[in-house]
């Protein structure tokens, strides 16, 4: 448990980080399962709009810290092939 005022200010400020995090985190876990639903729906439109969408928020959680840089080229590249497969 933290004891010196600064290390409870430091205790509050990771809580607060913490919560942040978490919710960037779940908006753009959100971002892709519409993105998988629309793929799984078949409307390839609204998936590659729901995908151009994703793309930006993705990359701004890994300029955040929030993703590794190599989890979101996965996640990327992995929903873009999988909406490229409708087109066709």
């Amino acid at each position: 448990m933290a004891n010196s005022p600064s290390s409870k200010k430091r205790a509050r400020q990771q809580e607060k980080r913490r919560q942040h995090n978490a919710s960037q985190r779940s908006m753009v876990r959100t971002y892709i399962k519409k993105v998988d639903a629309l793929i799984e729906s078949g409307n390839y439109d609204e998936a590659q709009a729901a995908f151009q969408t994703a793309v930006p928020l993705i990359d701004g959680t890994v300029n955040k810290g929030i993703f590794p840089k190599n989890k979101a080229a996965r996640i990327k590249s992995r929903l873009n092939a999988r909406v490229k497969v409708l087109k066709g």
